[in-house]
């Protein structure tokens, strides 16, 4: 397997697909041994797993930036949230699957402890390919489980880098372990007999189908993270410059690709002159380049030409749609997958498209009020993200209660979540197992017990004489 950097065409990282049945039975083996170790042991790998990340923040981050496009300043916020993962990672473990004990007297003690799954698959997306799947592999870890991580086909080289540190960090072989490969790994990787959960992030349609292999299996823990079709609301403000910028983060940053990226633009009509007369040149300004120019450009390219080709049909689509062009998407190298930002008036639209475009793409749908700003933002199957720019408190209150979406903000952008926080989505978004700081929750299973030093009971009803 080869990856590729978007920005230039050059061969990244080159080597062999991995052997899933070897793998999976190497995890197994390790897993018992792993298991039985004190939990402050655990804790020690990991943190050195992150002292090592330190050493090789700057090799990391270039090498993020290489891979995925992203410009060398995000990818180092990148890093640094790989190596925050462990403590907040540890904090969440000791309040979400702590242990409990309450005595009762003559009826013994009742305990609460976790147990881990056993071997867990972690299937990493391309757009953030170290945060992401770190958010699982260390609560996972922590709590005992052994983990088979395949990172993205198109990001393979990061997921390596990350599987080095973990290496370096003292962890027992077979503990955490890489598959490289494409769907088809992946597949197998999913289906094994041998794993015991799946952890995923990636695009609805994936998600969806790991969902229906699983079915029949409710043996098998899985946490799916997916995509969302976020909408950005509009309403009453003097702010319009910070508004802009709102939605400018929102919408673009990562090149939009990002889960939580705004897709739709929900703008109270009386605030639509005012609004695109400061976004459209605001988002023109925008530099667009590669990774390591120098000064910085605000977004890198999309992952590769297929994806690029999609999106500029995409907007084609669109347009032949009803849609009205506001700023063009442009490309300003046919040979590379670097796009401007698009920005299409979609309220003319009789069918709006309920999809991810993955992209700096985004649909503006004007509204006369609150009430019909909330509808729109829930005319989508997804429900990741959400945020109100602007509004009295009274606003957002009504926005909040009956938006439908995992993450809700207020005059803040859709994307940028804390790990201190729960993160997830409902309907397409996810399947009601938050990850960030909720990952421990599914990493690990809650086991009751009543417990006494000897054995005391008695019968005192219906025995005979």
């Amino acid at each position: 397997m080869t990856s590729y950097s978007p920005s230039t065409g050059e061969t990244v990282w080159r080597g062999p697909v991995g052997e899933v049945n070897t793998i999976v039975s190497r995890a197994r083996k390790a897993w018992p041994a792993w298991a039985a170790q004190a939990l402050s042991h655990r804790v020690e790998v990991a943190r050195r797993f992150a002292n090592e990340v330190r050493t090789d923040a700057d090799k990391l981050a270039e090498l993020i930036a290489r891979e995925t496009g992203k410009p060398l300043w995000e990818a180092r916020t990148e890093v640094d949230a790989v190596v925050a993962k462990v403590d907040i990672s540890v904090q969440a473990y000791a309040e979400r699957t702590g242990k409990k004990k309450r005595d009762s007297a003559l009826l013994g003690t009742a305990a609460l402890r976790h147990k881990p799954h056993g071997v867990m698959a972690v299937l990493g997306p391309y757009n953030f390919p170290a945060h992401l799947p770190n958010g699982h592999m260390v609560p996972a870890l922590i709590a005992g489980n052994t983990v088979v991580f395949k990172p993205s086909e198109k990001a393979p080289a990061v997921g390596m880098a990350l599987l080095e540190c973990w290496s370096r960090s003292g962890i027992p072989d077979g503990v955490v372990q890489g598959l490289i490969g494409g769907p088809e790994q992946g597949k197998a990787l999913v289906s094994h007999p041998g794993i015991d959960g799946v952890l995923f992030t990636g695009s609805a349609q994936a998600g969806i189908a790991i969902n229906r292999k699983l079915a029949a299996n409710p043996g098998k823990i899985v946490a799916l993270e997916m995509g969302g079709n976020n909408p950005l609301v509009v309403i009453d403000t003097p702010k319009i410059s910070d508004a802009c910028a709102l939605i400018i983060q929102s919408a673009f940053t990562s090149a939009g690709q990002r889960c939580t990226a705004a897709r739709r633009l929900i703008v109270k009509s009386s605030m639509y002159e005012p609004l695109m007369a400061e976004l459209l040149p605001m988002a023109k300004r925008l530099i667009v380049g590669d990774p390591f120019d120098d000064p910085q450009p605000f977004m890198g390219p999309v992952i590769d030409n297929a994806t690029a080709d999609g999106l500029s049909d995409s907007f084609v689509a669109l347009l032949t749609s009803g849609g009205k062009a506001l700023l063009h998407m442009r490309r300003p190298n046919p040979d590379r997958p670097f796009l401007t930002p698009g920005i299409i008036d979609t309220t003319e639209m009789e069918d709006r498209p309920d999809i991810e475009l993955f992209g700096p793409l985004l649909q503006v749908i004007r509204v006369p009020d609150l009430d019909a700003a909330i509808a729109e933002a829930n005319n989508t199957r997804f429900g990741l993200s959400a945020s109100l720019i602007g509004g009295s408190p009274e606003d957002y209150g009504r926005f909040w209660a009956n938006t439908r979406a995992g993450i809700i903000n207020w005059n803040r952008p859709t994307n940028g979540a804390s790990s201190s926080a729960p993160f997830g989505g409902i309907g397409l978004s996810g399947n009601h197992r938050p990850a960030a700081y909720y990952a421990a929750d599914y990493c690990a299973y809650p086991v009751a017990s009543n417990e006494m030093e000897q054995p005391r009971a008695n019968i005192e009803i219906g025995i005979g004489e």
